[in-house]
């Protein structure tokens, strides 16, 4: 099968803006999970009163409930309520929805993984806890965690292939439109799927070299 190269060179100023969509949204949600996912781990990992048992519902619910349909009450759903967001946003918050409790479990995958033997330790050499946290805790819990973190990075860059369904200008929507329009299925997949490369590619190797760096100066191997 030859390619319609034209249609592809046509269509190309379309997949740049519906990628920097894409990336833009990928990038925020990421951001805005890791750090619910940070707070979280936190909550649960010091056993905060009251706030252990929302944290823990909110996991379970954002876990085990689909994005679509996530992003189908946030989008939908809301307006009933008289609280209309954009699509933009409720594909951003729905990301950070649902990336935020896998975060969180990464997160506290880490923390779970030191032992008391060396919590024990700086406390015998003096540190006192929040010494103990930033110098001990932190720094080994966030070398275990980070494959798991960077796993949830890609796996959220990837999600985005859902927000399409609330109306977002995003790579899947433009490549529907376009096979909708012109019956050139092979050539639209085709670049939808370069696109997703040359976005997540990077990101991955990315990931990579950090978790290198973060073991190196962890362990120094």
């Amino acid at each position: 099968m030859n390619l319609n190269w034209q249609f592809i060179m046509d269509s190309l100023p379309l997949y740049r803006e519906a990628g920097w969509t894409t990336l833009k949204l990928g990038f925020l949600g990421i951001l805005i999970s890791l750090i619910i996912g940070f707070v979280c781990s936190i909550v649960l990992y010091f056993k905060v009163k009251v706030l252990k048992s929302i944290v823990q519902v909110y996991i379970e619910l954002s876990r085990n409930t689909p994005l679509l349909i996530q992003l189908f009450f946030l989008y939908f759903g809301l307006t009933k309520l008289g609280i209309a967001l954009s699509e933009n946003a409720c594909a951003i918050i729905g990301l950070s929805f649902l990336g935020g409790s896998y975060m969180a479990e990464a997160y506290r995958s880490g923390l779970e993984a030191i032992s008391k033997t060396q919590i024990e330790s700086g406390l015998s050499i003096g540190l006192n806890k929040a010494q103990l946290v930033r110098y001990v805790i932190f720094p080994q819990a966030f070398s275990v965690s980070m494959p798991s973190l960077g796993a949830n990075c890609i796996f959220l860059l990837k999600e985005t292939s859902i927000v399409g369904a609330i109306s977002v200008v995003d790579l899947m929507n433009i490549t529907k439109d376009l096979i909708g329009m012109y019956y050139q299925t092979f050539e639209a997949l085709f670049m939808l799927v370069a696109v997703y490369v040359v976005i997540i590619l990077p990101l991955s190797l990315l990931l990579t070299w950090l978790e290198r760096k973060v073991r190196y100066a962890e362990f120094g191997n």
